[in-house]
């Protein structure tokens, strides 16, 4: 009794495997989007914010006169030392109520602002 292999017949070849579509870069589904669009215009408006308050502290770019002689294109004050007797205390905050001359205004002026104007301080030398 001769016991042979039986022979198979040969197996067709397979189909190509269909290659995964695949795009450069990354993907981001509509849910991601719709949270990560609010959240970047919330940074961005919220650096805008810190940035503008920051420089604003820091730097604060108004006019200095606020109220004195505003009609005149240049506030200009000048005395003869002869008429000034023993001492003159002029301003220099532009606040005072009795500008040119010093009223005090700096001190409220200085905290508010966290300035540190003084007056201006003529005196006649003590002989």
């Amino acid at each position: 009794m001769s016991t042979s292999t039986p022979v198979l017949p040969p197996l067709p070849p397979l189909p190509p495997l269909a290659k995964p579509a695949v795009t450069p870069g990354f993907q981001i589904s509509k849910d991601q989007l719709t949270t990560i669009v609010p959240v970047a215009v919330a940074a961005a408006l919220g650096t805008y914010l810190l940035c503008r308050y920051m420089s604003r502290k820091s730097c604060k770019k108004s006019q200095v006169n606020k109220s004195i002689n505003k009609d005149s294109s240049k506030v200009v004050h000048s005395f003869d030392i002869e008429d000034i007797g023993s001492k003159a205390v002029y301003c220099r905050c532009w606040r005072s109520k009795k500008f040119p001359y010093c009223d005090g205004s700096h001190t409220k002026h200085n905290e508010e602002t966290g300035d540190n104007v003084g007056p201006l301080i003529i005196k006649k030398r003590d002989a």
